[in-house]
């Protein structure tokens, strides 16, 4: 029988998460990158994405930074990792499936924001959800677009116009209608350790919580967002809530943040990196109590979470 009295194993071993999760715009533009892309791990820590969290509206709750969304960590990205692409968005849907089109014939296209729940092949989804996702679109003919799907659906195939209302994206919060990135263009080489440290003072930035002014009404960021969900799930974490946590924002928080570790400690920023491993194990930990209905367990980690933000920026500043 097993038995703990000598069990010293509690220490949790620290190696880097590989595996399945919601990276949806990273992997778009790991595919976009080609033969050059760096690592997942790297694409998405230069977006800028694991420096914060946000609860949105005072109730909608993000493991991202405050006044972030994926449109600007993209076009962060790109820059710091030496790349330019055309962005191009529009209010017609055959304008757009026109430059689609005309895209296509020199290469692969980066679609995004689309509405999720609008990509029918995904078992399961009917209608809108008010999910953002990104595609990589292939091929177009005069019936179907074929997308690689980084959810897990290679060369998945999407009627042109059960498509063209995803990628209107009427549903969403943020991005504009028919958005696609292509012409992909290296500019220069920049070594990945490069691109991370250069990434740095704007993930100071994130931290400082100084970038949500276009939010909102009653949105929080950071540690006030922690103590407000920790609140909020204590007292009345509905279905919506409960399912977006654990089916969305505590799998890509944990993931991003594990990542970003991963990549402030191959610069040397030790003292952050093992800061940043904490809120993974943190954030990872939400799993259970969440899906279980433990929302008092749940609302503790919270609430330890939101001492560390303050503590990662501050750290970082200093080595900066």
């Amino acid at each position: 029988m097993f038995s703990t009295e000598n069990c010293e194993c509690g220490a949790v071993i620290d190696i880097p998460y590989r595996g399945s999760g919601p990276y949806c715009y990273t992997n778009c533009l790991a595919m976009m990158l080609g033969a050059d892309a760096p690592e997942a791990a790297v694409v998405e820590t230069v977006t800028g994405s694991p420096f914060g969290m946000q609860l949105v509206g005072g109730s909608l709750p993000f493991f991202d930074p405050w006044g972030w969304n994926p449109d600007i960590g993209i076009a962060d990205a790109l820059a710091v990792l030496g790349w330019t692409a055309d962005t191009i968005s529009g209010d017609d849907a055959g304008a757009a499936l026109d430059r689609l089109a005309s895209c296509l014939v020199r290469g692969p296209v980066m679609i995004g924001p689309v509405e999720m729940g609008r990509l029918r092949y995904q078992p399961g989804k009917t209608g809108p959800i008010g999910a953002d996702h990104y595609l990589v679109a292939l091929a177009m003919d005069s019936e179907q677009v074929t997308v690689h799907d980084p959810q897990g659906y290679p060369y998945a195939r999407l009627p042109l116009a059960e498509f063209t209302t995803a990628w209107r994206a009427d549903t969403l919060d943020y991005g504009r209608p028919y958005t696609m990135r292509a012409n992909f263009t290296r500019r220069s080489r920049v070594d990945p350790a490069d691109a991370i440290a250069a990434s740095v003072p704007r993930a100071i930035s994130w931290l400082s919580g100084k970038n949500g002014a276009d939010m909102p009404p009653g949105s929080l960021g950071n540690g006030d967002a922690a103590v407000a969900l920790a609140a909020h799930v204590e007292s009345d974490c509905d279905e919506e809530l409960r399912e977006h946590l654990v089916h969305f924002a505590v799998r890509v928080g944990a993931r991003r943040l594990a990542d970003a570790a991963a990549c402030l400690r191959q610069v040397g920023h030790l003292a952050a990196a093992a800061i940043a491993t904490e809120q993974a194990r943190l954030i990872g930990s939400l799993q259970y109590p969440l899906v279980t209905g433990d929302d008092a367990a749940a609302g503790d980690i919270l609430r330890a979470l939101a001492l560390t933000y303050d503590e990662l920026r501050v750290s970082l500043e200093r080595q900066s």
